[in-house]
């Protein structure tokens, strides 16, 4: 996402504000409030001394109208706060997915009859397109739907999607062939095979996550949610068993009076945990909206609690430890071989690898000896591409088997030739491993030519986030097609904790799974069809959006900006929603000691006087401390919306330090801030003529 996507929005935004109101009000439906146990309790409340303020109005009330219509006021408003708590967190994503529905537009494709570009065309709107159809995109089209190229290669402006101005380069072939429907062409041509059926396309998916359509409640939220209904029965029980205990003890004590239920009820509501019983569906769908400002949309609310458990990362060398891709930096023959010869040989054997590092031995080898493009069509030649198997690539010419691949792939190609491989060989793959750089063998028939080298850079300031990681008892793997040497030494300079060399998608699934059985939680990113097992297999998969769509419909997650150290920042963002709740939890949890002392001397001091000891609050009045006790329990909800929606700072903290801190802010906190926050609204009361 572009950086000017990626700021968050102003949390009270008017438009968002607006209509965050509004859907507060049409939230007032027992429909809508049964889902949520605590505030339909609330709810209930609300309904109930409803009723009895008209019953006030009409005849006899059991308190003054004035008293009950307060009460009734404040309770109300709890649960309209509430709402708008998670309204204002709906309407973040509705803004989101308002933005990424302008880039769905009703597109005209061109169909074809056959997967060739000289097949007959037929121009067809993109909502009749069917799975497995080709279609025919060229430069200054709209792409009409998901798909990936199976012919040709152009230069795509994704903006829409992913905000990004800069235009991206997709082909046929390799992990970089899918596109997403509503991006244009900004050149060239391409041949894309639909890969999904209308309404189901990526961004119909995008659109309907960021809304919360689809959302559903996390193992964790739901089992905080049965602790809070627990808790909000055991409060109901109580509070109706304080009613004919009232009664009795009014009888034995022959004075006072006995509780009102409109005092029972804001009893009741003020010691149940309505703060977090009002914030919590806030909290997660906030989380969901923060990851989206990163730029990596979710396919669920799970994915993100997941993330926030992660206590291993399996992270790619290139592009996420180490600079982009590695480059060819030299050429290192055999005795008896020039270095000329094992380039012109290096870069015949590249000819088929489409990777990066295939690429740049073919420049190398043009920039310095001036090898150039040869007629293949004239050699007769079967050309070997690179695959994440074999590990090699090479060409079959007449009298002539070319290859070159990884050290132990090409050490077996030269066996098989019947072929032996000389001790300068092996000395020279260590001295490259062992300087950091990623030795590739070139061979000939049954000899071995020489080697390339292949350097990798550091990123800066990595090594100082996986100590950080570190910290917070998360375990960094290192995952690299390189030879364990290589691998050892780099992830030495990049201080990971350990590492997977010669990794193969069979490698990876295995170490994902051996890991899992451990009882941890796993993470990691992948772009390609062959990571698309072990994305599905992973607690967290983070597939890029430049990859395969077998890629991004195997992970939970899709990084828009196809960024794979995102996967830190993921993390991060899962550990904060989980912070967030758990702060909040606590906070309202011992909100309820200052309340205790607020509205149980207040209910029972008529009954029994020696509990005004219990006023060390000093409230005015008993119906002044029940007041404020209500006003202060509904307020408090909206003091906490900033806090939920932008989420508790978060800090690379181990658990203990964490646990110490979120008791000692949010717990002590809850403790001290009702009292103070009570006291001020009673004064207040009592300074407006109302107590």
């Amino acid at each position: 996402m572009s950086k000017q996507k990626q700021k968050a929005r102003p949390l009270f935004e008017p438009a968002l504000v607006r209509r965050a109101i509004v859907d507060s009000f049409r939230k007032l439906t027992p429909q809508n409030q049964v889902r949520n146990p605590v505030m339909f309790t609330v709810y209930m409340g609300s309904l109930l001394t409803t009723a009895l303020y008209i019953q006030a109005l009409v005849g006899h009330g059991e308190a003054p109208a004035g008293f009950i219509l307060a009460i009734t006021v404040w309770l109300w408003f709890t649960v309209i706060f509430a709402n708008f708590a998670e309204a204002m967190a709906e309407g973040r994503g509705k803004a989101q997915a308002d933005s990424l529905r302008q880039a769905r537009r009703d597109i005209q494709a061109k169909r074809l009859a056959s997967p060739s570009r000289e097949a007959p065309v037929d121009i067809v709107p993109s909502a009749s397109l069917k799975k497995g159809e080709v279609v025919l995109v060229e430069a200054g089209d709209f792409v009409p739907c998901d798909g990936d190229i199976i012919e040709g290669v152009a230069s795509v402006d994704e903006s829409a999607i992913t905000g990004e101005s800069a235009p991206v380069i997709r082909e046929a072939g390799g992990d970089r062939s899918a596109v997403t429907g509503g991006t244009r062409l900004l050149s060239d041509w391409v041949l894309v095979r639909v890969a999904a059926e209308a309404g189901e396309t990526f961004l119909d998916r995008m659109i309907a996550l960021v809304e919360g359509a689809k959302r559903r409640k996390t193992p964790n939220e739901i089992a905080l949610n049965i602790l809070l209904a627990a808790l909000t029965l055991v409060f109901l029980v109580v509070c109706a068993t304080l009613l004919p205990f009232s009664a009795f003890a009014v009888e034995q004590s022959g004075h006072g009076a006995p509780v009102t239920i409109t005092v029972l009820a804001a009893l009741f509501v003020c010691l149940a945990p309505t703060t977090i019983g009002g914030l919590l569906s806030a909290i997660g769908i906030a989380g969901m909206d923060r990851l989206i400002q990163a730029g990596v949309i979710a396919t669920s609310g799970r994915a993100v609690e997941a993330a926030g458990d992660v206590d291993v990362l399996l992270l790619d060398k290139t592009g996420t430890i180490t600079l982009g891709n590695r480059q060819a930096d030299d050429f290192l023959p055999m005795p008896g071989v020039t270095e000329k010869e094992l380039a012109d040989v290096a870069q015949l054997a590249s000819l088929a690898d489409e990777t990066p590092e295939g690429r740049s031995i073919v420049v190398l080898a043009k920039e310095r000896f001036g090898i150039r493009a040869r007629d293949m069509n004239a050699l007769d030649a079967a050309f070997v591409p690179f695959t994440a198997q074999t590990r090699l690539s090479g060409v079959d010419l007449a009298g002539r088997v070319v290859r070159k691949g990884a050290p132990d792939a090409i050490k077996k190609f030269v066996t098989e030739q019947g072929g032996a491989l000389p001790r300068e060989v092996d000395e020279q793959v260590r001295a490259i491993a062992e300087s950091g750089g990623t030795p590739l063998l070139v061979a000939e028939n049954d000899r071995v030519l020489g080697a390339v080298w292949l350097k990798d850079i550091v990123k800066g300031g990595i090594r100082e986030r996986f100590a950080a990681l570190r910290s917070m008892g998360i375990k960094t793997v290192m995952v690299t097609g390189d030879n364990p040497l290589t691998a050892a030494a780099i992830a030495a300079e990049a201080g990971v904790d350990d590492f997977l060399a010669e990794a193969t998608p069979e490698a990876k699934l295995a170490l994902i799974r051996k890991t899992q059985a451990e009882g941890r939680l796993v993470a990691m990113t992948g772009d390609g069809t062959n990571d698309a097992p072990a994305l599905a297999q992973a607690d967290v998969g983070v597939a890029m959006n430049s990859g395969t769509q077998a890629a991004k419909e195997a992970g939970n997650m899709v990084d828009l900006d196809s960024n794979p150290t995102k996967l830190l920042e993921v993390v991060e963002i899962g550990k904060q929603l989980l912070m967030t709740r758990g702060s909040l939890t606590t906070f309202s949890i011992a909100n309820d000691i200052a309340k205790y002392f607020a509205i149980i001397p207040a209910a029972f001091v008529g009954i029994y006087p020696q509990l005004g000891a219990l006023n060390v609050m000093g409230l005015a009045t008993p119906q002044s401390a029940i007041l404020s006790a209500v006003i202060f329990n509904a307020l408090i909800i909206v003091v906490l919306i900033p806090l939920a929606l932008r989420g508790v700072r978060y800090r690379a903290l181990g658990a203990a330090r964490a646990l110490r801190d979120n008791l000692l802010i949010y717990g002590l906190g809850g403790v001290i801030v009702p009292f103070v926050g009570i006291k001020v609204i009673d004064l207040t009361l009592v300074a407006l003529g109302l107590a």
